[in-house]
């Protein structure tokens, strides 16, 4: 039932999201390459008025929604054995960590004091595993992936369970860390906005990631790949715009601007950052400037510079 694709359900502490505005996101996303299958937003308690019961088994059952043969892997807020059996039915197996306080678990498997420290119980259907990190302190996982009681040869003897659990469970944090480094977030009082900023985020990054599937020899030895890749996004973009407003006459002389700044290098007088006194301004006003017109090389100071680098009698 384990394939390729494994993912990972829980919450995306978003910083702009959940620390600003208090907003809560469940997300399932692949583990390898933090692509967001599906995402939900938590909306508060039901029209009822009532808390909702099985919260976590719901949002999961909702999120899983068509990711049958595949595992997911998930924190200690949603597993229980209850949800493992219903992924079961949708042919989706699950690890998770389990809280000590579910009543679905043997007592057995809770008692700590005592054992060996790196020791490990199992019960099985489904598989549970208690291990000890350190004396008097143990972590339980549930599986519906493993069968057996397969303990690893490492120093610290860790099960199966949790090394595949470790490997599996950081993929939601780290779409939170690709989606911060570059993100078209801005300030904002409306937490609608900041909803709408964080999809954005996450369809761009999810756009790198099939990009990345389906050229995997597209600029392989530049490191910067996504830089490049959300600026010619941009770029492609916002193309069909601009000759869109190129028959527009009020703009037809910023649409200009923009595409011939690109094209238009400055004097070496500019570039080496002589001053210069402003040719538009009155000679009482010795008004010294660096900048020049793309066009007639006038100097202009930044009253009588029009449309990005453009003297007045040139921008009309």
């Amino acid at each position: 039932m384990s394939s390729w694709f494994h993912s990972e359900v829980t919450v995306l502490s978003s910083s702009i999201c959940a620390a600003k505005y208090s907003i809560k996101i469940w997300v399932v996303c692949d583990t390898q390459s933090s692509y967001a299958w599906k995402m939900q937003v938590y909306t508060g308690k039901p029209t009822s008025g009532g808390p909702e019961k099985n919260q976590g088994m719901r949002v999961v059952l909702d999120v899983t929604d068509g990711l049958g043969g595949n595992n997911v892997t998930c924190d200690n807020f949603v597993t229980s054995y209850e949800l493992s059996q219903q992924l079961l039915k949708r042919k989706i197996t699950m690890i998770g960590t389990v809280r000590k306080n579910k009543p679905e678990l043997p007592p057995a498997l809770l008692a700590a004091r005592g054992r060996e420290a790196f020791s490990s119980k199992f019960t099985f259907t489904p598989t549970l595993v208690s291990y000890l990190p350190k004396r008097n302190k143990n972590v339980v996982l549930l599986s519906t992936l493993h069968k057996t009681a397969e303990i690893s040869d490492r120093e610290d003897r860790k099960p199966a369970i949790i090394l595949d659990y470790n490997h599996n469970k950081g993929g939601v944090d780290n779409l939170d860390k690709v989606i911060g480094t570059y993100s078209c977030r801005r300030m904002t009082t409306r937490g609608q906005r900041a909803i709408f900023h964080n999809i954005i985020d996450v369809s761009l990054y999810n756009a790198f990631v099939i990009w990345n599937k389906i050229n995997p020899t597209w600029m392989p030895d530049k490191r910067n790949k996504r830089v490049l890749f959300l600026e010619q996004l941009g770029k492609t973009l916002v193309t069909p715009q601009i000759k869109r407003r190129e028959r527009l006459l009020r703009t037809a002389a910023l649409v200009k601007a923009v595409q011939v700044a690109k094209y238009c290098p400055q004097p070496p007088e500019a570039a080496a950052g002589k001053m210069r006194r402003c040719q538009f301004c009155p000679p009482k006003k010795d008004c010294k400037t660096n900048t020049m017109c793309c066009t007639c090389e006038k100097y202009i100071c930044k009253v009588h510079a029009h449309t990005l680098a453009y003297c007045p009698t040139c921008a009309n």
